[in-house]
């Protein structure tokens, strides 16, 4: 199935971007009309924020708190190079951008939006959607070979970002990002030294998790959200099983939830499966 080519513009100037979500703006009004889903609305700078498929990067500021900076902000900053945005410049908290290379021609691909309205997207660079010979407004057809010139695919082959599959991702793709992940675990790139998702972290309070602690950032933010009012981890799984993530394991295409896939011994935590292993329903 194909996508749909939608040429723009990139913008951060006045935005706390990440490394995994950035804010774009259609040269054609009608543009969002064509993908699947809720629809997406530009605010009023005529900006819609993207969702960057395939890929989650180390949390900036998620309710109030943020993942190891070091490699979250890394992430962020590969991202607007990829995309050919530079001389970016943050507020003293580094939270928004004052000024950068902004408005910067690119292109996305997507077929749907998530469920905030966020178009799921491929992101290129207006030099790397002319070498595929994407057209505005036509579909494309993308191949594994293709994500090459994704930024999706820069982050994770730079180990600056977890592989974060769900059911829209149709399998070539999805098989191609794991074997980046793979490779870049392989070869010790960006994060992957300092990951403790399979191995284990010692949760004692959310301080525990934001200032050291390289872990699968939806595992993360579902902690975040348990630990906000205060307690221990003793009641996490219990807690995911009260408000489930559906998802599938690969390679055997085994159902079940989140809560299922996480180990919980004293103050340790750990996934069970590797991230490329999993696929999260929609």
């Amino acid at each position: 199935m194909s996508f749909q080519v939608i040429a723009g513009t990139f913008h951060i100037q006045g935005y706390s971007p990440d490394g995994d979500s950035i804010r774009f703006a259609a040269n054609r009004a009608d543009a969002w009309g064509v993908l699947a889903g809720r629809k997406a609305s530009p605010n009023a700078r005529g900006h819609v924020q993207l969702r960057l498929e395939a890929i989650d990067t180390l949390e900036t500021h998620y309710a109030g708190h943020h993942q190891p900076l070091q490699y979250a902000e890394k992430a962020a900053h590969e991202l607007f190079a990829a995309l050919g945005m530079h001389n970016v410049v943050w507020d003293a908290d580094h939270y928004e951008v004052t000024s950068a290379d902004d408005n910067v021609p690119g292109f996305i691909l997507a077929r749907t939006t998530g469920a905030y309205g966020r178009p799921v997207s491929f992101a290129l660079s207006a030099d790397a959607g002319k070498a595929l010979g994407l057209t505005d407004g036509e579909p494309h057809f993308l191949t594994a070979d293709e994500l090459a010139a994704t930024a999706n695919a820069e982050l994770l082959n730079e180990g600056l970002a977890y592989p974060t599959f769900y059911t829209g991702l149709f399998h070539d793709l999805r098989e191609r990002f794991a074997e980046q992940t793979r490779a870049a675990r392989n070869a010790e790139r960006g994060l992957w030294p300092s990951d403790r998702t399979n191995t284990g972290v010692t949760v004692d309070d959310l301080a525990s998790i934001t200032k050291d602690a390289v872990i699968l950032p939806k595992l993360f933010r579902r902690l975040v959200d348990y630990l906000g009012t205060g307690g221990s981890i003793a009641g996490f799984t219990d807690y995911l099983a009260n408000n489930p993530d559906r998802v599938m394991v690969l390679p055997q295409a085994h159902f079940t939830h989140l809560d299922n896939l996480i180990a919980v011994d004293g103050h340790s935590i750990r996934l069970t499966e590797k991230p490329e292993n999993l696929v999260f329903s929609e």
